[in-house]
């Protein structure tokens, strides 16, 4: 189920940064647009584009979100195997599961050591 998820959430994901589906959009705005006269400007053609609008919004919230979890974990296990293979400190691998406040620490003790090196 979690293999199927992921290749739709990314298939969806990818398909939805196109162009076409811009147009396609926006083409569907338009079109409800333009009915309006032809409906009266009801309350039944006003709440066609609000429950399209939320539903694509409410589904796409939970597939970007799934997007950019699998891409934080992927862009994070690689900057940990460049430090761990490389001249950073190993330290640095994992801070991304630290409170906030400790990663301030980490943060405050890069900015000395940028101020030491500055000196030097």
């Amino acid at each position: 189920m979690e293999k199927w998820f992921n290749r739709m959430a990314e298939a969806v994901a990818h398909a939805t940064g196109r162009p076409w589906a811009f147009a396609l959009c926006l083409g569907s705005v338009l079109t409800w647009a333009a009915t309006g006269p032809v409906f009266h400007y009801s309350e039944t053609w006003q709440l066609v584009i609000n429950t399209g609008t939320t539903i694509v919004t409410f589904l796409m919230v939970f597939l970007i979100q799934n997007t950019q979890n699998r891409d934080g974990a992927a862009i994070q296990a690689k900057l940990d195997e460049l430090i761990r293979s490389g001249q950073g400190k190993n330290a640095f691998i994992g801070i991304e599961h630290l409170t906030e406040q400790e990663v301030e620490e980490f943060r405050a003790a890069c900015a000395r050591a940028k101020e030491r090196s500055r000196d030097v």
